[in-house]
């Protein structure tokens, strides 16, 4: 193979991660698999190879000489745009979204003008996403936003950071032949992976990475299954579902009825999502929620979690409750548990670990309620559960995305209410984590006078208690 990056030193450092390398590690030219469980050292790999060639410890040649590389991940979206907006309840307030971009507003219009832009948008089902103000994007349309505007302009070498989480089946097809094609006209990509079944047929190389080491390198023979297989020993997580702790008083009478809509019309901004929907979700019913990226999964759950003030205005009740009857939102959030691409893309909890679990239990966050003894013993005892017990004094923001996503869970589990309201919860987990993850929430759902909402683009992921579905789009 032609190598287009070479890393030759025994140890690579990036802002204070070091990274083991006992063997000289190749990144060829075409398409090259970084793959590893989560807090691997894969997204320091891809940082040193973006930012790391000046590090004076680090030997990192080309014979390019110093490439253009560029690292995209699904947080870039606030750097892309430069705006964050306050909170991601925002995008739902409209009196606060007049100084919101549209995606025209922050892409440059050459790029939007291009015939390759045009092509992508259109083969993954975003056309005229330009005229969308960037906060109306769901989760999928937000990660297809940016991996357009990536494979529009062309670099070095591109490394693209769990590119397929987030999207639907035919957009994971699309990726992927993109990346063929990519291939095929001399362009260089790289893919930091934690679950082997996305490794693409297109791939050259495979790099596994395990607790901060990079492994021997394996090159695609033409077997792509063979390959997938070679690394998921990887992938040894696991839990025990009896360590579960009980849950805490709830202080509230279980609901008949969690969750009822009759035949109500969903709309983001000027667009119509959903109409004439009726759902009816009773005690202890556990549900899938399915749907292609931007058919209003999302918008309809946040009439649920009370983040959606349109939800005033809606005939949906409750916990045997009509909406706008004198309940308040912490009335309605403190029985639900809840967990988004969008919580966490938008999440600005601080303080560390065991604190952000434990104030799950009071639907707060920031420090604006005193954590107790015994709400810190019960999220030291999820932290357990998960296996995450050593990140209990890190702050939220040192983690890697895979394990801020094991403390969000945790965040929204341990008070194990009365509807829990997971959309893609596994985001970001390696296999092995997913399985074990997926093995909870099961255990949890299976309690008599708990609902389930579960969305994900991966059937395999859904729990065995789902035995009813639901399907937008």
């Amino acid at each position: 193979m032609t190598p287009l990056i070479t890393l030759s030193s025994p140890k690579l450092y990036y802002q204070g991660v070091e990274l083991d390398n006992p063997q000289e590690t190749l990144i060829p030219e075409g398409i090259t698999a970084i793959i590893g469980p989560n807090a691997s050292g894969k997204s320091s790999l891809a940082n040193i190879l973006a930012r790391g060639w000046n590090f004076r410890t680090n030997k990192i040649t080309s014979p390019r000489g110093k490439l253009n590389v560029k690292v995209l991940q699904f947080s870039d979206i606030h750097s892309l745009s430069g705006f964050k907006t306050a909170y991601y309840q925002q995008r739902y307030e409209s009196g606060m979204n007049d100084e919101v971009p549209t995606v025209g507003e922050i892409i440059d219009a050459e790029s939007i003008a291009s015939i390759r832009w045009k092509e992508l948008c259109k083969a993954l089902g975003i056309m005229g996403v330009e005229k969308k103000k960037i906060n109306h994007l769901s989760s999928g349309e937000l990660r297809k936003l940016l991996l357009v505007n990536a494979l529009t302009h062309p670099v070095d070498l591109l490394i693209l950071d769990n590119p397929y989480i987030g999207l639907d089946a035919p957009s994971r097809d699309i990726l992927n032949d993109a990346l063929a094609q990519l291939a095929q006209r001399g362009e260089n990509v790289a893919l930091c992976l934690c679950n082997p079944s996305d490794i693409p047929a297109s791939v050259d190389m495979v790099i596994p990475m395990k607790d901060m080491k990079i492994l021997p390198m394996k090159r695609n023979t033409g077997n792509v299954k063979e390959l997938r297989d070679s690394v998921a020993w990887m992938m040894d997580f696991a839990v025990d579902t009896s360590m579960i702790p009980e849950a805490p008083p709830r202080g509230y009478e279980a609901s008949q009825v969690p969750l009822e809509m009759r035949s109500i019309d969903i709309s983001l901004g000027d667009r119509m999502l959903v109409k004439g929907l009726s759902w009816k979700v009773n005690k202890g019913e556990c549900w899938s929620l399915s749907g292609p990226n931007g058919s209003g999964k999302t918008t309809l759950l946040s009439l649920v979690h009370a983040d959606n003030p349109k939800g005033y205005a809606l005939p949906i009740s409750l916990f045997d409750r009509e909406r706008g009857s004198g309940e308040t939102i912490w009335d309605i959030k403190r029985r639900i548990g809840y967990i988004s691409p969008e919580m966490h893309l938008y999440f600005n909890g601080g303080g560390d670990v065991v604190t952000i679990v434990a104030q799950g239990l009071n639907d707060t966050v920031g420090l604006f309620t005193k954590v107790l003894p015994w709400q810190r013993a019960q999220a030291e005892r999820w932290l357990q559960v998960l296996h995450i017990d050593h990140l209990a004094d890190r702050r939220f923001n040192t983690l890697s995305t895979g394990e801020q996503r094991m403390v969000l869970l945790a965040r929204a589990i341990i008070k194990q209410p009365e509807l829990l309201i997971l959309d893609e919860p596994l985001h970001g987990l390696d296999s092995a984590r997913k399985r074990a993850v997926r093995a909870v929430i099961n255990a949890l759902a299976l309690r008599p006078d708990t609902a389930l909402i579960y969305v994900t683009h991966y059937r395999e992921e859904i729990p065995e208690s789902v035995t009813r579905h639901k399907t937008l789009g």
